[in-house]
């Protein structure tokens, strides 16, 4: 099961028109892109894809929209979040996940719990959820880290697999690899921290510029996986300056307009969200010219 999680997964965008409704040929351009560029598995309705903002209706249009766009057959983890328990176990037993490989799902913001509660949170989650689940800890977002000694602990669950680690936290991401098992995955949430994480045992990273670049980025993860840390560093330095900018004005708003750059998708967001500023969108293209 957890061979399937290692590599490459790219956090899709969600494309939309100038109408703010999804692009359907633009969503579908982008899963040829990445998946010709070589990403491993799709990661869809996470922060990159602005789940905040999309509609449950629209969540499971687009879920099958990727089921049709997706003719590799990569595997597929679905993005569910939220911060009332309760509630949460409801959806994930009412959504129909035929076709879903796992689900990633972030700590509970706002109610910031203490870390039994996130323990007890994840815990009823994993019990009640028919796939298997990928924690996600993204403090800067959810107000709260999920601490090592949490992870570990939750680690045990049989139907909890992984984390994907987006604390910036190395000494805590290299805790949880030395104590985890081989039956749990530690997944970079940062991309520029992925070849450090493998280092120490991480299996690959969740990805925001793989939707941009997976070639590159792809061949980067493989030669660190492979333990060729000098060709992955050379290539890490190559996307430094680009990946430095695409959050300058929030995710995803920089990483859709590289898109646009690549003729992939038209930069448009949901509110609060708004588009890149001129100056950015300036910076970005010539960023992303020094790689050609």
């Amino acid at each position: 099961m957890i061979e399937k999680f290692k590599g490459v997964g790219v956090a899709l965008v969600t494309p939309f028109t100038e109408q703010g409704t999804v692009d359907v040929g633009a969503f579908n351009r982008l899963v040829d892109y990445t998946t010709r560029g070589g990403v491993d598995y799709l990661v869809i309705h996470g922060t990159t894809g602005e789940a905040a903002t999309t509609t449950e209706k629209e969540k499971a249009e687009f879920l099958e929209l990727l089921f049709q766009a997706n003719i590799k057959k990569l595997p597929v983890v679905y993005g569910l979040g939220g911060n009332n328990t309760a509630a949460l176990i409801n959806e994930v037993q009412q959504l129909n996940l035929e076709g879903v490989d796992a689900l990633l799902s972030a700590g509970p913001a706002y109610s910031l719990p203490t870390q039994e509660g996130i323990f007890q949170h994840y815990t009823a989650l994993a019990d009640a959820s028919p796939k298997p689940l990928i924690l996600y800890n993204v403090p800067a977002r959810t107000a709260r880290n999920i601490s090592a000694e949490t992870t570990l602990r939750l680690a045990e669950h049989e139907n909890i697999i992984g984390i994907k680690e987006a604390s910036k936290d190395l000494n805590q991401c290299m805790e949880i690899a030395r104590h985890q098992s081989e039956s749990f995955l530690l997944i970079s949430g940062d991309d520029m921290l992925t070849i450090p994480m493998i280092s120490i045992g991480g299996a690959g990273v969740i990805s925001v510029l793989a939707n941009a670049l997976p070639d590159i980025f792809c061949k980067m993860v493989t030669n660190a996986l492979n333990g060729k840390y000098e060709e992955a560093q050379q290539a890490l330095f190559k996307v430094l300056e680009l990946n430095s900018l695409l959050y300058c004005e929030g995710n995803p708003v920089g990483v859709k307009q590289v898109l646009k750059e690549l003729n992939i998708c038209e930069p448009y967001v949901r509110l609060p969200l708004v588009k890149a500023s001129n100056s950015l969108g300036a910076d970005l293209k010539q960023a992303l010219q020094k790689l050609s």
